[in-house]
């Protein structure tokens, strides 16, 4: 992580630099705001910490810039200003605020939790094989004909999908899909996947692999280990079983 330091008050701004370098952060220093304007138009900052107070080129000038260059830089703003205070703030919002003084291992976490990367959201819309499921809807699909599927056949069919052809084992499965308070062994895996297969219909997508695992083929066709189970529990009936919980990933 890299942060770029803007205090005007050298010993404040030396202080702040120091606890976040104990923590392996990257810090510059600028002590006015031109050398920190120059600064950010370097780009590479995770995390902006701005001192409030600062003189001309007031510390508001720099958060226009953050938000009208679109920067990815976060900016924590170190300011002595109350709640109303910063309410009324005419300015670009900041990500965050610490009001002065503060504990300096309440800056680090700060600091910490604005430059984490933002999570990428999964795809609501996933596909292989022609099979086609949408997390946001709870819906599945083959081929576009629609799938009546159970809570526990749909969360197993998500997490297949999301592995895209690689090995999901059958405890993975149990750990992803049934709820964590329940006991599962094997059987009811084999058991959901054969109500499953059984609605997907043919050709199978569903390999079983030696060794006990399973995935997704590449495309309809299967042949060989994923055609074993396709009669497995005819009476599932793809009712939802006691303690299924939709995919955790």
């Amino acid at each position: 992580m890299r942060v770029l330091v803007v205090e005007d008050e050298e010993c404040l701004a030396d202080m702040i630099a120091a606890e976040l370098r104990r923590a392996a952060i990257v810090v510059d220093i600028a002590h006015d705001g031109r050398a920190a304007l120059a600064g950010l138009r370097l780009g590479g900052y995770d995390v902006l910490v701005l001192d409030g107070e600062l003189p001309a080129p007031h510390g508001d000038a720099l958060r226009r810039y953050v938000v009208a260059e679109r920067l990815p830089t976060r900016v924590l703003l170190l300011t002595a200003a109350g709640p109303d205070d910063r309410a009324a703030d005419p300015a670009p919002a900041a990500d965050d605020w610490l009001a002065k003084p503060f504990a300096p291992e309440d800056l680090l976490a700060r600091v910490v939790s604005l430059g984490r990367p933002a999570r990428v959201a999964e795809p609501q819309v996933i596909e292989r094989a022609g099979v086609t499921v949408d997390t946001a809807h709870g819906v599945a699909a083959r081929d576009g004909r629609p799938l009546a599927l159970s809570r526990t056949e749909f969360g197993v069919l998500e997490v297949l999908l999301r592995a895209q052809g690689a090995v999901v084992s059958g405890d993975e499965l149990i750990e992803e899909v049934w709820e964590e308070h329940t006991r599962y062994g094997g059987n009811a895996v084999r058991v959901t996947l054969g109500a499953l297969r059984a609605k997907l219909g043919d050709p199978p997508v569903i390999e079983a692999v030696p060794g006990g695992g399973y995935r997704m083929a590449e495309g309809a066709g299967a042949e060989g280990p994923g055609a074993e189970g396709t009669t497995e529990s005819p009476g599932a009936g793809g009712e939802p079983e006691p303690g299924a919980r939709r995919a955790k990933v």
